[in-house]
């Protein structure tokens, strides 16, 4: 047996982030190492866990230099956590950290162990830059030489080709489309107009900025090499001024995705605290929520039979399965804005007979949701989206709106990623 013979239930204790900048400005100087360690820093200290021994940490990040093969493990040993304390480098895109959250879950409800950190940190700013591979080869075949002959005539053969940077690669392998290009055709299968996208970004925009406004990220967000808030929110947007912006990925007049309702690229890292409920009982801890159920999925994006971004249109009908709920059984959703068509093309998917017969094997469509309740203090639009970072930032967003709202049971939350996956998770109020 791995451990229990019963599972326990797994309480969101806290979590923390630092603000979310957009690449190039505040953390242009700074990297993934730095952030995430601010970030755990920032959670030992609030939750009063300086010299304790915790079960894992796990995150990661999706962007990280060779040196940084180990970044989970040396940020906690720069995090104020007893040094004992294991560390975890995982990657699933832009769901890492909800996915780290659901395996840190996995540990706590078998017994394995007793509390443990889901984390996720990306940089845009700081990127891993290479060259090309035939320059690679040529510095491989001078460091093998074993005359001195061998080691210093590959060099002869250097040309100024060789110091053009590789930067990582922005677009899917298996397609070559970025995931902005994706997206684009996401929208026009599902017939997912402008304006649609635009309202939907100047809602996020206008919600954040609210959020922002009334303290509710006062708790929730550390400042942070001289930034305090997150600095792509746009409070004095309008979908006038969204309108104005012209296409990104598409440059005809059939293009619909923009800079203003696409996500921002992103520096920035979030973590939060889990733990079982008698750990947060002996620490007097307060549990501000309950992670019940996790589910990723993939699709077939590559042969053109599904969309880039929709693998959580199916993720959440199987989770909902498994928990015995339906789509309209949530006080809270909140579905990760990579890009506003992404989320529309999700909610469209959800209200289709045909999509949810064909694809899902249901009888009936899954339906709509009241958008009054879709991520009430703006996503990803507005506050931006460091890759990895993302999932532990709603994870915590969401669980403290559960903890303040006493009318409330549950929340659902929805990532899309590249390579065509998805991760998602249901998180119940406590108490």
């Amino acid at each position: 047996m791995l451990v229990g013979s019963t599972t326990r239930r797994v309480a969101i204790v806290g979590a923390t982030r630092i603000p979310f900048a957009r690449a190039h400005g505040a953390y242009a100087n700074v990297g993934n190492a730095q952030m995430l360690t601010a970030a755990l820093s920032a959670l030992v200290e609030k939750q009063s866990l300086r010299g304790v021994r915790l079960g894992d940490v796990i995150g990661g990040a999706v962007l990280k230099h060779p040196s940084d093969f180990n970044l989970v493990r040396e940020c906690v040993l720069d995090s104020g956590l007893d040094p004992q304390t294991p560390g975890l480098d995982m990657q699933r895109a832009c769901g890492t950290s909800l996915e780290a959250a659901i395996a840190i879950a996995n540990k706590i409800a078998l017994g394995q162990i007793d509390a443990g950190i889901a984390a996720g940190v990306d940089t845009i700013s700081d990127p891993p830059v290479s060259f090309p591979k035939s320059y690679q080869q040529l510095l491989l075949r001078a460091y093998r030489g074993r005359s001195a002959w061998q080691k210093i005539s590959p060099f002869l053969g250097v040309r100024p080709r060789h110091f053009k940077p590789v930067m990582p690669g922005v677009v899917e392998p298996r397609t070559g489309l970025s995931m902005g290009e994706s997206c684009e055709v996401m929208a026009k299968h599902w017939k997912i107009s402008r304006a649609e996208q635009d309202q939907l970004a100047y809602e996020s925009h206008s919600k954040a900025a609210a959020a922002w406004k009334d303290g509710f990220f006062a708790d929730l967000v550390v400042d942070f090499n001289g930034l305090k808030v997150d600095n792509n929110v746009r409070a004095d947007t309008s979908v006038e001024k969204l309108a104005k912006l012209k296409s990104t990925f598409d440059p005809s007049s059939g293009g619909t995705l923009t800079a203003g309702n696409s996500t921002p690229l992103t520096d920035g890292a979030a973590a939060v605290l889990l733990a079982s409920e008698d750990w947060a009982r002996t620490r007097k801890l307060p549990v501000l929520a309950y992670l019940s159920f996790g589910k990723t999925w993939a699709v077939d994006f590559a042969t053109g039979h599904e969309g880039l971004l929709m693998a959580p249109a199916y993720a959440v009908p199987a989770m909902l399965r498994d928990a015995g709920l339906a789509l309209q059984d949530f006080d809270y959703y909140e579905i990760h804005e990579a890009f506003a068509a992404q989320v529309l093309c999700t909610l469209r998917a959800w209200e289709s007979a045909d999509f949810c017969r064909e694809r899902l094997g249901l009888e009936r469509p899954l339906g709509s949701i009241d958008r009054s309740k879709l991520n009430v203090h703006g996503s990803s639009v507005a506050v931006g989206h460091p890759f990895a970072a993302t999932g532990a930032r709603i994870l915590g967003t969401l669980a403290k709106i559960l903890s303040q709202d006493p009318a409330a049971r549950r929340g659902l939350i929805s990532v899309c990623t590249a390579g065509g996956m998805g991760v998602t998770a249901i998180v119940e109020r406590a108490g």
